[in-house]
């Protein structure tokens, strides 16, 4: 785990994927509904860091990461949505990037070594990494975005943070930060540079965020009783962690996957064809804004088949089974408002984009399948107030604005900025991060 982690990347630009799994059965997943998150976070984690970490220093990490509540609010029968946006930046990456600076730099300090990390954000990962590992030691950070493509409470919770972060804007899409970020990482000029990611290249972000899968589970679900999910999906790095929980023995009867006006996936699930999306699309679901999810390629991979990071399949993947398990929609940015709108008016529930993705991708699968009296999570991964001007055009008022969010939105933005230009971007590397 160690080195996966540190690594992130695999050297032939593969992605790492446990060898195996380690299995959790129906009563001790139905245990976990007495104990509170940093305990379950404990009891999933230590099967991958056996031999690595110790369990009492492993329980400390969960406990000082997560310390705030993770909501599960009832709709109506037993469908519940789970809010994953109360954590330092208000977006469910806090779970994962929390836990990773703490395992990456309890490992720095045991080695001494220097560490860079290279993130591309489509809106919600470049605040949760850099105020994650902002002044961690051993650490430098550089995030990329697309200039044009995330909100301004968005960028702000990442670019008014000095220190050992440093934010670049991109003039061009998501996916061009994405492939600058991954031709870093195997490029000889660099080889003097440590780097790592804290993308969900990385596997130490689907390990804890397949925790939260098992809380929902132990706290709606019967013992043995399996769930139905509704994830928002971008990168595929969140949907992935629920496959990595149902790899550890959770039960889940359907996993929803709905996407934006990014619609590869489903066309591939109905078609058996993938083509990624090039530019990719923008909407207003803005942290979706992916035109080829690198996580992709691990899902086809649970699966039986295998993937490049091109989007090139070698081997097909058992299409049958990922038809049965997994449905996905594309959710346009008129039936993402008109959900927050129709969500508002009938639950009085208010949901941001990708919360409105999610919710509209379980109206769709409904039109064929039956919940059959399942429970069911459908995931908000944001906190309404990163959408502000969106929120207010629809419903007529401002969501109230986290304290985290308050504080940066007064503060002095500093970023620098370039073109989609992978050579620019080494020049940069080279000449200003050799080091953290």
């Amino acid at each position: 785990m160690r080195d996966a982690l540190l690594i992130g990347q695999a050297p032939d630009r593969g992605l790492y994927l446990p060898n195996e799994f380690p299995r959790f059965t129906a009563g001790e997943i139905a245990a976990f509904a007495r104990l509170p998150y940093h305990e379950i976070a404990f009891r999933v984690l230590s099967g991958y860091t056996e031999g690595v970490i110790e369990p009492n220093a492993l329980a400390q990490m969960c406990r000082e990461t997560y310390h705030y509540a993770v909501p599960l609010e009832k709709v109506y029968d037993r469908v519940h949505v789970m809010r994953l946006d109360q954590g330092p930046t208000a977006s469910f990456k806090d779970f994962a990037a929390q836990m990773m600076a703490r395992l990456m730099g309890r490992f720095l300090r045991e080695t001494g070594q220097q560490l860079t990390i290279l993130t591309a954000t489509s809106g919600d990962t470049g605040s949760a990494v850099a105020h994650a590992f902002h002044n961690v030691p051993g650490i430098g950070v550089i995030v990329l975005f697309p200039f044009a493509e995330v909100s301004v409470s968005q960028r702000k919770l990442m670019t008014t943070l000095r220190d050992n972060v440093r934010t670049v804007a991109i003039d061009g899409k998501f996916d061009d930060c994405q492939a600058m970020v991954k031709q870093a990482f195997s490029d000889p000029a660099l080889k003097h540079i440590s780097l790592s990611s804290a993308n969900s290249i990385n596997i130490g972000r689907l390990l804890p965020q397949s925790v939260y899968y098992f809380y929902a589970a132990a706290r709606l679900a019967q013992p043995g009783e399996p769930m139905v999910f509704s994830v928002p999906s971008g990168n595929f790095g969140n949907m992935m962690g629920a496959v990595v929980a149902k790899q550890m023995g959770l039960p889940i009867r359907k996993l929803i996957a709905p996407v934006n006006d990014n619609d590869a996936f489903p066309k591939f699930l109905a078609t058996g064809q993938y083509e990624k999306i090039v530019p990719s699309r923008n909407s207003v679901s803005n942290a979706m804004n992916v035109g080829h999810p690198s996580n992709l390629a691990r899902l086809v991979a649970v699966y039986g088949g295998r993937m490049d990071e091109t989007g090139r399949i070698h081997q097909m993947p058992d299409l049958a089974a990922m038809r049965r398990d997994l449905f996905s929609s594309s959710v346009s940015d008129e039936r993402t408002r008109a959900t927050i709108l129709e969500v508002w008016d009938k639950h009085q529930l208010l949901l941001e984009p990708h919360g409105a993705v999610a919710w509209r991708g379980v109206q769709d699968w409904l039109e064929t399948e039956s919940l059959q009296g399942l429970p069911a999570a459908i995931l908000e991964t944001a906190n309404p107030a990163k959408f502000p001007e969106e929120i207010e055009r629809m419903t007529g008022w401002t969501p109230d604005i986290p304290p985290a969010m308050e504080v940066t939105n007064k503060l002095p933005e500093d970023f620098d900025r370039m073109g989609a230009n992978y050579e620019q971007f080494r020049d940069y590397l080279i000449e200003k991060h050799a080091s953290p």
